[in-house]
């Protein structure tokens, strides 16, 4: 099939289109723009800066991508919005790209879906097969891991990072890390428990979370400090795969703090 461009959209010089594109009406283009094969935009969409977007995409009305990011140190540096393949960006959606200081760049994985009002700020870098529900926004650094599902109208804090297979509940401010498997929410989150519904459903055996669930309770045990109890887990659980992840989460420098249980904290 040929690409299909609606007469009152408008496609800047330079802007590089692939095949089986369809783009409908009332779309602006910028001419930094790169999209790939089998993109479908569906009407009142803005691309602007260097933007990239994977082939498969699907991107509803209104949705603004590669703008400029809301950072005032921002000086109209080149950098760039990374979209990965088949992702589906619903209505509302803004994504910028990154700054100079936070490594120049925005990245997007692929099969991800962002719902609509959700918000993805400058030099966040997300993986694989996220969700993010209505109006949740992330801001500016953010890394948000594999198959994590941030809920409804919450709002991750800048620099925090977002473990593989986390879950967010609807409505939580996360100002610290949640590791992988975790589960958090609150008005000032906390951690909850860990994600068994996610782990179920994508399959993990019942070993896995069985060991998981172990080291968990060691892990945030009232005794000893963070330091200590993560060298009992990796004593008694340093050959379990998902456990060895949430310590390397643990380990990796970062300049916010753990989120916790109610009780630890």
């Amino acid at each position: 099939m040929t690409t299909q461009i609606h007469k009152t959209s408008i496609i800047e010089d330079g802007a590089k289109i692939g095949n089986n594109v369809s783009i409908g009406p009332f779309c602006h283009i910028g001419h930094n723009a790169v999209l790939a094969d089998n993109i479908t935009l569906k009407s009142h969409i803005v691309i602007d800066g260097y933007t990239t977007i994977g082939q498969g995409t699907v991107v509803f009305p209104f949705t603004s991508l590669g703008t400029q990011p809301q950072d005032l140190k921002f000086n109209g540096e080149k950098t760039t919005l990374e979209i990965g393949e088949n992702n589906t960006i619903r209505e509302h959606v803004t994504m910028n790209p990154g700054t100079e200081g936070g490594g120049g760049a925005t990245r997007v994985g692929n099969n991800c879906l962002f719902m609509i009002g959700s918000h993805i700020a400058h030099d966040c870098q997300i993986g694989n097969h996220v969700i993010l529900a209505n109006n949740a926004t992330l801001a500016g650094h953010v890394n948000v891991g594999d198959f994590a599902v941030i809920g409804g109208l919450s709002a991750i804090h800048q620099f925090v990072r977002i473990g593989h297979h986390a879950m967010i509940g609807g409505m939580s401010g996360i100002e610290n890390d949640v590791v992988p498997y975790g589960s958090a929410m609150g008005e000032r989150a906390t951690l909850e428990g860990l994600n068994l519904v996610g782990m179920k459903r994508r399959g993990f055996k019942r070993d896995e979370i069985h060991a998981l669930r172990a080291a968990w309770r060691m892990l945030f045990a009232e005794e000893g400090t963070l330091e200590e109890r993560t060298e009992d887990v990796l004593s008694h659980f340093g050959d379990s795969p998902v456990v060895q992840e949430v310590l390397t989460f643990i380990r990796e420098e970062n300049s916010r703090p753990l989120c916790q249980p109610k009780h630890v904290r």
